[in-house]
């Protein structure tokens, strides 16, 4: 059973703007896969699809064996919780509570008692590599520790997906390819990794990759013109 599929999936907004023509998407258990594209070629209405943060116009969204299509608004958002684990390039951590609070957050919100969501929390918090900065607020981590946190917050209901938003659009170089490393090592753990990046470089150090343009992936066109010749 695939994580999530995308069939025949296309996207237009009010106005008669198509954002994504004819989408197909298969990504498996333990894949570790790029998403790449310019500016405007569609690749954040994928992000929102595939996250099933928005629902398609047409074509077939299966999330888990679940037809995203039939479900309810209710249904969707607690099977895409349980699912999905996301890290955004703002991090959007709470100000007023630690690392390790942040982290617990989800799980907060599943009804999880203190004691053991705070111990999943400093178990992610170790397994991206800022145990020691467990008790800092954001104010007082670099940018690098903050998105190790909000990856740590979006391991912490155990996904069966990590979907990243350009993760590494607000580091320097060398802090984003750090970045990149660890979700290597996540991926070596077992985790299914797919990053949405503008990013080239970033984009070539994943197995696999897949490139937006104008709404539509590359690969499914030139699998098209295969087929047509």
């Amino acid at each position: 059973m695939s994580v999530v599929e995308l069939v025949d999936v296309c996207k237009t907004y009010a106005g008669g703007v198509q954002a994504l023509r004819g989408v197909n998407l298969r990504i498996e258990p333990g894949e570790s896969l790029a998403i790449v594209g310019p500016s405007g070629s569609g690749k954040s209405t994928l992000l929102q699809v595939l996250g099933c943060l928005d629902r398609a116009t047409s074509g077939k969204v299966v999330l888990a064996d679940h037809d995203v299509s039939v479900l309810g608004d209710r249904r969707l958002s607690a099977i895409r919780g349980s699912m999905i684990g996301f890290v955004f390039q703002q991090f959007h951590l709470v100000e007023t509570m630690s690392a390790l609070d942040n982290v617990a957050l989800p799980l907060l919100y599943q009804g999880v008692a203190r004691a053991p969501r705070r111990r999943r929390a400093a178990e992610c918090l170790e397994r991206v590599g800022i145990a020691h900065r467990a008790d800092h607020r954001p104010s007082r981590l670099s940018g690098g520790e903050r998105q190790r946190a909000a990856i740590a917050r979006a391991l912490v209901t155990e996904p069966a997906m990590l979907l990243a938003d350009e993760p590494t659009g607000n580091l320097d170089r060398r802090t984003g390819l750090e970045i990149v490393e660890l979700f290597h090592s996540l991926h070596q753990e077992g985790s299914t990794v797919v990053v949405i990046t503008h990013d080239q470089q970033v984009a070539a150090r994943f197995p696999r990759r897949e490139e937006v343009l104008d709404g539509q992936l590359m690969s499914s066109l030139l699998d098209d013109m295969v087929v047509m010749s």
